[in-house]
């Protein structure tokens, strides 16, 4: 699969306050709204689009990125790649270190992903521009961001009690390069436990080319029997699995 815009791929020898320039022209250039060919209601289905989880794993100064494409819970095609990490973890910034080798393995890709689900934050970010957003300007591809903590932004009513299946609206606050009130992405409760074992929700934002409530609905109709929606949870494991090879 191509980059779409190359201009928009990461450069990490740039300034800070050049990446944040650049981050607020990714935002501009994202549209967070509805803007796909695919029936949203059939995610997840036999019949439905191709889904992407991303994520990665990191080795060194190396990071192993990954791409699971599923339709329905048939897994199409994997691939990944092992790209050098040449810039630290800057909360913010995250695109600027891990952007590049998600690209690079996008790139490994032989099948076009009809949207996809990112390890990390789209428009629930300080400029609007997480890595959601950024890949999925990037690749013009509908992308949405799966984050395990809220990186900014306000709920509008308390997160912590929802049951299997819930959303609670996350806000733009002064924290936010947004209107105040804008509604930015959701908490998710994608699965619940007793009262005892209490899951916390996942924080669900547009990246690109989809709106903050499909968002939210896209990542509970991929959901199956974990925390994690099923395309990153793949993800997740198959970085892993990479990763164990690789230093083998």
């Amino acid at each position: 699969m191509e980059v779409a815009r190359p201009a928009f791929r990461p450069d990490a020898s740039v300034t800070r306050e050049e990446m944040e320039a650049l981050q607020r022209d990714i935002a501009a250039s994202a549209r967070f709204e509805d803007d796909f060919d695919f029936d949203a209601r059939r995610v997840g289905r036999p019949e439905g689009p191709l889904v992407a989880g991303v994520d990665q794993a990191f080795l060194d100064d190396r990071a192993v990125s990954v791409v699971v494409v599923l339709r329905g819970e048939e897994v199409v095609e994997r691939a990944h790649s092992v790209s050098p990490l040449d810039f630290p973890y800057i909360p913010g910034l995250l695109s600027f270190r891990e952007g590049g080798p998600v690209l690079d393995a996008f790139e490994a890709l032989s099948t076009a992903p009809d949207l996809a689900l990112f390890d990390g934050s789209g428009r629930i970010h300080f400029r609007q521009a997480g890595l959601a957003t950024h890949m999925g300007v990037a690749l013009d591809l509908p992308a949405v961001g799966v984050a395990k903590s809220l990186l900014c932004g306000r709920p509008v009513a308390p997160t912590d009690e929802l049951a299997a299946g819930e959303r609670v609206a996350v806000e733009a606050n002064g924290r936010v390069d947004a209107p105040d009130g804008t509604v930015i992405g959701h908490a998710v409760q994608t699965r619940q436990f007793e009262a005892s074992h209490r899951i916390n929700p996942v924080y669900v934002s547009p990246g690109h080319r989809m709106c903050a409530e499909t968002a939210a609905d896209v990542v509970l109709a991929c959901r199956g029997g974990y925390k994690l929606p099923e395309p990153t949870r793949l993800a997740d494991a198959y970085a892993d699995e990479v990763k164990r090879r690789v230093d083998a």
